[in-house]
């Protein structure tokens, strides 16, 4: 599979933009901004995205979305299938702000359908489990996809917990946070991460989601890696 980082950062680092992942070019992991600028400069079509998972709803990691489907609607592909916890309301009352009235014209030109992050499903021909995550008060939900056989296991936002260790169980790729040098409330630290890659010796880890510095294994902003 491959994976385009178009951020790494956490949601005010000055060093890294907020994170957004793309996987083969037509799956979208959150949507921190910018994208549109992301993708051109990597050479990822925005209309050949099928599917966007969404963790949560924090501003780092949803306020690129807006801008990148208006771009849906005025350059129209496919259709886009979104999944993640309370996503219809939530995302609509986003577009509704960012674009008012026009919205609903927008939608439909997009083709845009919802999925409530349940137990799992299939989108985009694509079969997908969720954990739900320990993040303070968000509803945040990890995400198994499962692709060509293996398992790329997505985190967003969490603490050290014991569904993060479910989440990435048997996963062939990890993709999960660690965001400073010690423990912060809602998250993952360094040290945190680092030993869950240890509890997990066969998985590969790639780590995001980092305020500012770097920790072995993390990610760099517009890195395109074929794992």
């Amino acid at each position: 599979m491959r994976i385009a980082f178009l951020g790494t950062g956490s949601a005010f680092s000055v060093e890294r933009y907020n994170g957004a992942v793309v996987v083969d070019g037509r799956l979208l992991l959150d949507g921190g901004a910018p994208l549109l600028p992301h993708m051109h400069r990597l050479g990822i079509d925005p209309g050949a995205i099928e599917a966007l998972f969404v963790t949560h709803f924090h501003g780092d990691h949803v306020l690129g979305l807006p801008t990148f489907l208006l771009y849906r609607a005025f350059e129209p592909a496919g259709p886009l299938a979104v999944v993640g916890p309370n996503i219809e309301e939530r995302l609509e009352r986003l577009n509704h702000v960012a674009w008012g009235d026009e919205w609903p014209t927008y939608r439909e030109r997009i083709a845009l359908t919802y999925h409530e992050a349940g137990a799992g499903g299939e989108v985009a021909g694509v079969r997908y489990e969720t954990v739900k995550l320990v993040h303070g008060h968000q509803d945040c939900r990890g995400y198994r996809l499962h692709l060509d056989g293996r398992i790329l296991a997505y985190a967003g936002d969490t603490t050290a917990s014991p569904p993060l260790d479910d989440l990435v169980r048997g996963a062939a790729v990890a993709i999960t946070e660690a965001t400073a040098p010690v423990a912060e409330g809602g998250h993952t630290s360094w040290d945190e991460a680092q030993a869950l890659a240890a509890r997990h010796p066969e998985t590969r880890f790639l780590f995001n989601h980092l305020y500012s510095g770097t920790t072995p294994g993390a990610a760099d902003d517009l890195a395109v890696l074929d794992v």
